[in-house]
């Protein structure tokens, strides 16, 4: 039992051995300790504490939100550049030429209702257009 004890007390730091030794060496060791290790300053442990999540919303910026930003750029630029005669898909999936552009509207030939010169034509918004593919020239 004598050696535990000894143990206990040298890891704590203290040298002395007995039970009344441990009982007033545990509090002068915790005194010592203190005296020892300053309290840390409180704007580092701060920076400390903030530093992991100033890392995390630069990582998701770069991850995520910058990529996102730069795809809308290029379907904005996309969009733009669109003319009569380009080949569209639109985020519904239907397939067409570009018949006329105004403002904020395209209207798309999707195709023949009967004979060749019955064209079926849908009015849609610019911005329902996923993928343009230029029309040779």
């Amino acid at each position: 039992m004598t050696n535990i004890l000894e143990t206990v007390v040298f890891a704590e730091g203290e040298g002395t051995t007995g039970a009344a030794g441990t009982a007033s060496g545990t509090a002068a060791g915790t005194a010592a300790g203190a005296a020892q290790n300053p309290p840390a300053n409180p704007v580092m442990s701060t920076i400390v504490t903030i530093l992991p999540l100033v890392l995390v919303i630069v990582l998701l910026y770069f991850m995520m939100i910058r990529p996102q930003r730069k795809r809308e750029k290029e379907t904005k630029a996309m969009i733009n550049a669109m003319k009569v005669g380009d080949k569209v898909v639109t985020i519904g999936g239907i397939c067409g030429k570009v018949s006329k552009i105004k403002d904020e509207f395209v209207w798309i030939e999707t195709g023949n209702i009967g004979t060749q010169d019955e064209k079926s034509v849908i009015k849609m918004e610019r911005d329902a257009v996923r993928s343009v593919e230029s029309a040779k020239n």
